[in-house]
């Protein structure tokens, strides 16, 4: 996976002060933030991690580099584990990963591609309404549209790793293909209508496209 590392010129060596305690194969990576990671494994998983800020502080503070620090190892691994922020099992391979935007002006996604040739984005919602509603929509839709070959489709989106902080957004498209009582339920416990309900998933489209 990724390790954080400290150089010390005088001693020309890196010290590795933050590594991930999760194994992996990458075949993408991109750097995200100054202490966040995006990448993706052999196995079809797209994940985030970041250094925790205290870690980040303490190494700036440390004469040493974070020497002291390196030699008291956890897991047989570096003194500091990376928090996984997010996880998510594309399904396919995923070969290259770039932070672009699709609109001029418009804010940025992380857009992949998979060794299939499928083209897909992570974009980050910016209030709280809208994580609520897709997540409640998604919710609905995993009980009212299950998948034709009857796998449930938290586990095979947590196929390798439970999926976290993920909204899949391929699920929540295919509400304007339910029957029309179906949406109008969907949309009754949802306290709205399927015309907004619609217009929500425009909106989120059109942020990206």
């Amino acid at each position: 996976s990724f390790h954080y590392c400290k150089y010390r010129r005088d001693e020309n060596q890196l010290y590795i002060f933050a590594d991930d305690c999760v194994p992996r194969w990458l075949t993408a990576s991109h750097h995200v933030d100054f202490d966040t990671m995006a990448g993706a494994d052999k196995f079809g998983n797209v994940y985030f991690v970041r250094l925790p800020q205290d870690v980040s502080e303490e190494i700036e503070e440390d004469p040493t580099g974070g020497k002291i620090k390196w030699e008291q190892g956890k897991l047989n691994g570096a003194p500091n584990k990376v928090d996984e922020i997010v996880q998510f099992h594309v399904g396919d391979v995923v070969t290259c990963m770039q932070k672009a935007s699709m609109i001029p002006g418009g804010s940025e996604s992380l857009m992949y591609g998979t060794v299939m040739g499928s083209i897909g984005a992570l974009h980050a919602f910016t209030s709280r309404d809208d994580v609520d509603f897709f997540s409640h929509l998604e919710m609905h839709m995993r009980q009212e549209y299950p998948p034709l070959c009857g796998r449930d489709h938290m586990a095979y989106r947590s196929a390798y790793f439970p999926v976290k902080d993920v909204i899949d957004g391929d699920l929540c498209e295919q509400f304007p293909t339910l029957p029309m009582d179906l949406q109008r339920k969907i949309a009754d416990e949802l306290d709205r209508t399927p015309a907004e309900i619609l217009k929500k998933l425009e909106d989120a489209r059109n942020k990206i496209i």
